[in-house]
């Protein structure tokens, strides 16, 4: 699986951007796509993940109510709506893939983008 991402910036506190992640290589169905972000000098962490095949969605705690995952399988792309961000949500974002099941032990990576919040 390929995965492209795109649709980071610049934005101040308050204010939305949309990310988005085309894949291709593979048929999707059996996975669940996702998205994750690292901070400078933090770990990489979960942010949001949605069934290809299905609705189910999972948020961390930090983004729900702020941030939509949501994927067009005729584009095959995942998107990841981020509203009323925060300073504290700069990071590089990455999308991943996983079959289902796997538990994000070794997801395919898209290359990141950055997104900075200012206050």
């Amino acid at each position: 699986v390929q995965l492209q991402a795109s649709g980071g910036g610049s934005v101040q506190a308050g204010g939305s951007l949309r990310l988005s992640c085309a894949a291709s290589g593979r048929t999707l169905s059996s996975y669940v796509m996702g998205w994750f972000r690292q901070a400078p000098g933090k770990e990489r962490e979960f942010v949001a993940a949605i069934r290809w095949s299905g609705y189910s969605t999972y948020y961390a705690d930090s983004v729900k109510g702020r941030f939509t995952i949501s994927r067009d399988t005729a584009k095959n792309t995942v998107y990841l709506q981020m509203n009323s961000l925060k300073p504290e949500d700069t990071a590089v974002y990455y999308c991943a893939a996983d079959p289902i099941g796997n538990s994000w032990s070794n997801p395919y990576w898209g290359q990141g983008t950055l997104v900075t919040v200012s206050s």
